[in-house]
């Protein structure tokens, strides 16, 4: 019953995700051929400061399919989107349904407010876990149709850096969905946090592979093919501590 109930109240966001991010890991296979036909072009580009540096790094990463897939997909596209995603199936939950009948329903069934709690986040994790994989393991399963090759491997990896690292932003938009009895601000909320972590990222460009999102997209494990553990434990420790806090935050509130 309340597994069922945690999914009706989050199925669209996680649907309507899961086909933007299958229809943008197309997008992303199908362009290479295209991108490849550009890079003779590209030394007659020039360009200087940091978006100079960028579009270099760039030009030089698409050279090589896994370097074109890791920039393209892992460090903007399904960053970014997953990112979203995860912030918006953090949001809702028993606070905002308070302005409605749902709270007393929700209240009156047979379970404790941390089960409650418990499996509305279990049920957007299971979700932001098939988000993290599915659309990079499609990836994987086309790559063969424009004569590239993805390795699953790195697809799991990625997968696995992507979901650790990212689910802090979702275990942020949960604890103020238990303050806030919207969906909006929490999540606008969010949103402003990761501009302001991401402004960071380029500002310590030296440092930006152990920031969050470096760590979402895994870089070290591009780059250096080792994985960040230290880094993933840390934003896990983070995760959890969170979603505790949240669970402490609700059981204090008075409906």
């Amino acid at each position: 019953m309340l597994w069922y109930k945690s999914w009706l109240e989050t199925r669209w966001r996680f649907l309507i995700g899961l086909v933007l991010l299958t229809l943008s890991a197309c997008s992303t296979v199908y362009s290479y051929p295209q991108v490849v036909k550009l890079l003779p072009l590209a030394p007659k580009v020039e360009l200087s400061g940091e978006i100079g540096r960028q579009l270099t790094e760039a030009i030089e990463l698409s050279r090589d399919y896994r370097g074109y897939v890791w920039s393209q997909w892992y460090r903007q596209n399904l960053l970014q989107m997953w990112a979203l995603f995860a912030m918006l199936l953090g949001t809702g939950g028993l606070l905002a349904q308070a302005t409605g009948r749902g709270a007393l329903f929700t209240l009156s069934l047979p379970a404790t407010r941390n089960r409650l709690l418990g499996v509305r986040a279990a049920t957007a994790l299971a979700e932001l876990l098939v988000l993290a994989f599915v659309p990079s393991l499609l990836l994987t399963l086309l790559s063969p149709t424009i004569g590239e090759a993805y390795g699953i491997g790195d697809a799991l990896v990625h997968g696995l850096c992507l979901f650790v690292a990212g689910t802090v932003f979702f275990s942020l938009a949960f604890l103020l969905s238990t303050v806030f009895s919207d969906v909006w601000r929490p999540w606008l909320i969010v949103i402003c946090v990761a501009i302001v972590l991401a402004l960071f990222g380029l500002v310590l460009r030296d440092l930006s592979r152990y920031s969050i999102f470096g760590l979402m997209s895994g870089e070290v494990y591009f780059r250096g093919g080792r994985l960040p553990w230290l880094g993933l434990l840390a934003t896990a420790a983070v995760s959890v501590a969170l979603l505790y806090a949240a669970t402490r935050n609700l059981a204090r509130l008075d409906f």
